[in-house]
Order: structure tokens, then sequence, then C-alpha cells
């Protein structure tokens, strides 16, 4: 038996002299090992640089948020243009990452749809866990921008809460009104020491003005409070109407999020039927070939039992 022999060592002397006469020195080869031991990175791919892009778009919103936090809160900081103007660049902003994270969804969604057959089975080039992958990452990032707008929701709805307090009525205390009888009784003591006395004819006169000033001061009392009521009417439906802003932002908040939930069900429940559609075909395909099956064993067997018999007949 021959002895094995290691020539390890012989080999890497020829591959470092075919090294040299191919012009590698030392550093080049160093260089050419270390490739060998770290791999380059590969390049990303479009859906991986679109959704880093899209999280670097939310993190730069969530930074101008905390930025903007206590502007937007605090009234005695900016003005109310200022504030609108907060919420309009957010706006801005929430729309653009949605749109975003739209069209990776849509990019997910064809290249799954693409990557069946006619018959609904997925080819062997599709990875279904890549696909699967792109899913989470789409979906994280909706519940990313989903948790940076809860935390602008609420800060909106703590400047409409200020909004509410502002514009609450504040009532300011009604003065006692003045009774006629008071006046009576003043009158009537004003004139018990005068009526030992002569009464001249030219002192008839103011009584009849005092009396006239008193109407006009009990209408002007009266209209008064007519009007603070009104005006109390008027701050309580400005503020029924501040409140219904608020709500009604919310609930179209609530029912954007339902939409686009129900359109992904819908698209699940369309997929579903498809499924169940084709499956029903192959299901009808295999009952169809069960029962040719059948009928060729059942020939297979009648001609087999007359070749026996006609063998053992000519034997």
């Amino acid at each position: 038996m021959a002895k094995i022999r290691d020539r390890t060592e012989d080999f890497k002397d020829a591959v470092n002299r075919g090294a040299l006469s191919l012009g590698f020195n030392e550093a080049k080869r160093a260089a050419l090992m270390a490739s060998f031991i770290i791999h380059k990175p590969r390049e990303r791919s479009h859906f991986t640089k679109a959704a880093l892009k899209t999280l670097e778009s939310i993190g730069t919103l969530e930074q101008f948020l905390v930025k903007h936090r206590k502007d937007y809160v605090d009234p005695h900081r900016t003005t109310e243009e200022e504030r609108d103007s907060i919420e309009h660049e957010v706006s801005i902003f929430v729309k653009s990452c949605k749109e975003q994270i739209d069209i990776l969804k849509t990019s997910v969604t064809d290249e799954e749809v693409n990557s069946k057959s006619w018959l609904g089975i997925r080819s062997e080039n599709a990875n279904a866990d890549t696909i699967a992958h792109k899913h989470g990452v789409v979906l994280i990032l909706s519940e990313k921008l989903h948790s940076v707008t809860s935390q602008f929701d609420q800060l909106r709805a703590v400047r409409f809460q200020d909004a509410i307090n502002r514009s609450m009525p504040r009532r300011k205390p009604k003065r006692p009104p003045v009774k006629a009888s008071i006046d009576v009784s003043n009158n009537s003591e004003s004139r018990e020491p005068r009526s030992s006395e002569t009464i001249d004819p030219g002192e008839i006169g103011p009584e009849p003005m005092k009396v006239h000033q008193q109407l006009l001061d009990d209408e002007t009392h009266a209209l008064q409070v007519e009007l603070s009521g009104l005006l109390d009417a008027a701050r309580v439906t400005e503020t029924k109407m501040v409140e219904m802003s608020a709500l009604n932002h919310l609930l179209s908040t609530h029912v954007l999020q339902q939409a686009q939930q129900i359109e992904y069900l819908y698209d699940q429940a369309v997929e579903a039927t498809k499924n169940v559609e084709m499956g029903n075909k192959e299901l009808t395909q295999a009952i169809q070939r069960n029962s040719s099956s059948r009928t060729f064993l059942l020939l297979f067997l009648v001609v087999l039992t007359f070749s026996v018999l006609f063998l053992d007949w000519y034997s």
C-alpha cells in the first residue's frame, strides 16, 4: 500500500510562484486573502434603500416633534399662526411618509403576485421568506409612523383643550336688582318730614323725572342681563364647536386607519377566494384522474384475465 504524502506546502509554493509571475506582490496577496475571509457587503436592493429612506423620514419627523413640542403646546411661546405652521409641516411629513409606505406595499404585493404561476403555486425562483420579510418591514414602518402620529395627536389634543379652557364663559358677578319697594319707601320717608311743611309748586316737577330715570335704569339692566346671557350662550357654542372639531379630527384619523385595515382584509379575502377556486379546480382534476385510473385498472384486469384464460386454453 502506497504511503500518502502531504504536499500542501508544495501547493502553497506553486501558488506563490504563480502570483509573483502575474505581478502580485505581498500587499496585493494579503488584500486578496483578506477579501476571501472578509466579504464585501453586497449592494442593497431598491426596496431596502427605499425602506431605509422612509425610516429616516419618520425619524426626522419624530425629531421635529420633539424639537417643537414646547412651542406647540405652550401658548405663551408662539402664536396661533406659528402653531398652525408647525401643524401644516407635520401634516406634509406624515403624508410623504404615508405615500412612501404605500409605494413599498404596492411593490411587495406586485412581487408576490408575479412570483405565482397560473395555478397559484409559487415558483421555485421566488423566495417566500424574502417576501414575508418585506411584508414585515412595511408593517414595522406603518407602526412606527402610527406611533409618531399618535404623539402628535396627543399634542393636538392638549392644544384643543387649552383652546376650550380659554373659550369657557367667564361669568361676571351680577349686581342685585334695585327694588322699587326700596325707592318707594325712600320716597315715602322723604315725603313724611315735608308733609308738615308747605310744598312749593316748583318742587313737584323732579319726581316724575326720577321715576322715568329709574325705569330707564331698569330697562338698561334688563338689556345687560339679556346680552350677558347671549354672550354666555355664544361662548358655550364656541366651546362645543372646538370640541366637535377635535372629535372630527380624531374620528378621521381612526377612519383612515380602519380604511387601510379594511382594504388589507379585502385583498386577503380576494386572494383566499382565488385560492379556494383554484383548489376546487385541482380537486375536480384529481377526481377525474382517479376515475380514469380506476377505468384503466379495470380494463387491465379484464385483459389480463382473458390473456390467462387464452394461455390456459392454448396449452
